[in-house]
């Protein structure tokens, strides 16, 4: 039995919520008054959500499909994947930035992180129709 194919739509919705989470993340750090340290902290508690809700997504996938996944490297993926969430909370909640700056950030990483999901997902999904 052939899976259905995932919707153009559903694509092109994914790649603009990845699209719009970082673009409007970084936009916003390139913008925000604050030290280059601390865009730096952000920057990389961006690149390391995106990595780790990427490698969550293929090792759930691959464990649903019955393609070997060791249990250490699905605990570092869900261990990755919370703590990049823990530690851009950690650092928005000592920051010195307005609540709706804070928001701001914290509504960018989670719609970024959604959409890389998404793209992984819409990814493979279209590469097994093949």
């Amino acid at each position: 039995m052939k899976k259905q194919r995932v919707s153009n739509a559903f694509v092109a919705a994914s790649w603009i919520a990845l699209g719009a989470g970082m673009v409007g993340y970084i936009v916003g750090l390139a913008r925000a008054e604050m030290q280059l340290n601390e865009k730096g902290y952000y920057f990389t508690i961006l690149l390391y959500g995106l990595f780790a809700v990427v490698s969550l997504q293929k090792a759930v996938r691959d464990k649903l499909e019955s393609i070997p996944v060791t249990d250490i490297y699905y605990g570092i993926c869900w261990f990755a994947t919370i703590s990049s969430i823990v530690l851009l909370t950690i650092g928005l909640w000592n920051a010195t930035l307005l609540p709706s700056e804070k928001g701001f950030y914290a509504f960018a990483f989670l719609l970024a992180l959604f959409g890389a999901i998404a793209v992984q997902k819409n990814t493979r999904d279209n590469m097994i129709q093949e």
